[in-house]
């Protein structure tokens, strides 16, 4: 019996180090952080796509869809 109570007791003494240990580290990121990196993430995604948007709409297309036409402009 006094070895059940010795190993219950080396066992509880074991996981309290454990636990004393896990609670202390310090170490890792907490889940605001994740949570800010990717909300910073998004908007700067969504910053270039705008301005990607911005630049084919304005500037790319026009001169693609003019260059074109005159690719396929036989008569002139």
């Amino acid at each position: 019996m006094k070895k059940m109570m010795k190993r219950a007791n080396e066992f509880v003494v074991k996981q309290a180090i454990k636990a004393r240990l896990a609670v202390s580290n310090n170490k890792g990121e907490g889940y605001i952080d994740t949570a800010v990196k990717i909300l910073i993430a998004v908007v700067l995604g969504a910053l270039l796509l705008a301005g990607l948007y911005a630049l084919f709409g304005d500037v790319v297309m026009p001169t693609l869809v003019q260059r074109i036409r005159n690719m396929f402009n036989y008569a002139g």
